[in-house]
Parts: structure tokens; sequence; C-alpha cells
């Protein structure tokens, strides 16, 4: 058994969809496959794609991104709160899952989440560019904060892993740090909208050794205080500096 990590997929275009579907029928079917957020905000395609990925792999774990909670094209749906319950929903019925899988040799825990600025106050050109301003719909009573606060404490309680190795994933960042130092400089507006340190937290609590994030379309893999922090970003299809453009294995029983 081998675990595959892989996150911001964006099947909406058409040569990210091309390379899911071109993805081998018989390699990976004793495998898991963690999906890190950012399928699509269509929830057709997010029913299409998993369950194409769940016949690939013995097992699919996936959180939800920041894309999928647009509601711009689920016009009937009150939120993003309800937005989120739908994409739940359909990747349960497409054979994907958003629980946590534990064996006595391994645990690999999905997290939740959303920013929350702890990386930063936001600016007027991140207000004014940033698409889950406007793409995002939460209740009259949420603020940002209050909605990383919400998706955190659906990560409660925090399974009490007995395995021998722990993984745990999130679409978000977890720390700061992760964002390369290479970035250049007129992206770092963008970096209160990266993710939450209360994720970082919960990481240390559950006592991972590996963690797998996505939402920086920067590919990394670095240890930090016996973490090691692995991004596997498809991206889109400019992308190709920053991204790979194919799985990657993060860990092997068999090694």
């Amino acid at each position: 058994m081998r675990v595959f990590a892989v996150s911001d997929l964006h099947v909406n275009y058409e040569s990210n969809a091309r390379w899911v579907e071109a993805l081998s029928g018989q390699d990976y079917t004793d495998d898991i496959l963690i999906l890190a957020g950012d399928l699509s905000d269509s929830l057709g395609q997010i029913e299409t794609y998993l369950n194409i990925l769940a016949r690939r792999f013995n097992k699919v774990l996936y959180v939800p991104g920041n894309h999928e909670m647009w509601i711009i094209r689920s016009p009937e749906l009150e939120d993003s709160i309800a937005k989120f319950a739908e994409v739940c929903r359909v990747a349960r019925s497409s054979g994907a899952s958003t629980e946590c899988l534990c064996t006595d040799a391994l645990t690999i825990v999905p997290l939740l989440g959303w920013y929350d600025y702890s990386f930063g106050a936001p600016c007027d050109e991140l207000r004014n560019a940033w698409m889950d301003f406007r793409a995002c719909r939460w209740p009259a009573h949420m603020n940002e904060r209050q909605v990383t606060q919400f998706f955190a404490g659906m990560n409660e309680p925090l399974p009490r892993p007995q395995s021998t190795v722990v993984i745990s994933f999130s679409h978000f960042l977890p720390r700061i740090d992760l964002i390369a130092g290479y970035v250049p400089q007129r992206f770092w507006y963008l970096h209160p909208v990266m993710g939450s340190d209360i994720l970082e937290r919960q990481i240390r609590r559950l006592g991972a050794s590996i963690h797998v994030y996505g939402h920086s379309h920067v590919n990394r893999h670095v240890s930090i205080d016996g973490v090691a922090y692995v991004n596997n970003a498809f991206g889109y299809p400019s992308e190709i500096g920053t991204t790979a453009k194919r799985l990657r294995c993060i860990f092997d029983a068999n090694r």
C-alpha cells in the first residue's frame, strides 16, 4: 500500500481534467489518494471526477478547498456553509471520504480550515483581487475569523492515533513560513488568505509526522520541527515552474 498526494486539480481546465481521466486504472488499486482541495467549484464536476478517482484508487481521502465554497454556480444554495454540506454529500456518494482513516500502521486525518488573517491583515489590493470575497457568501453573523473557527471546530475532537505513522492534510497552509522564500514580493499581499496557524496547533496535537497541504500552487517538501510538510499542487495549466503535474508518493508501506 502506498499513499499519494495531490491538490488543486482545478478540473474546470480541460487539460487538467484530461490528466485525471488518463490516470491508470490498474496501477493504484491498492493505494490511497490524499486530495487536498480545489478540485472544482462545480458540484457536477466534483461528483464526476471524484467518481473517476474513486475507481482508480483503493481509497480517496478528500478535504474541500476555497474554490469548493464558491456559490456563483450554485445560486440555489443559501450560502457557502450550505455549499460545504453539499460538497461533503457529493463526496460521500462518489466513493470518496472526508473522514479519518485509521489502521494499526497508519492514520490519515483530514483537517478542515479557512484563513483568519493570522498570516497578516488584508490590504485593499487583496480585497479587490481575491475572488473568494465575491464568490463565497457566508451567514451574516460570520466574519472570516469565525468561518475559520467553524471549520477548525469541525476537526474536534481530534483523534488519538495509536498508529506508527500519522499523516494529516488540509487545503490551507498551517504556517506562514511554508511560503517559499523565492516567491516574488509582488505576491506577498496574498499572505493573509493563505491559511491559519490554528491548523498548525492541531497538527502538533495530532502528533503528525507528515502534513500535506495545497492552495499556494507552489510545490514544496520541507521538514520543520519533526514534521514533513508536502505541497504537491497540480495547479493551473500555465503554472509549469512551481507545480509538478504528477502524483507524489508520500508513504510506502513496503519500504
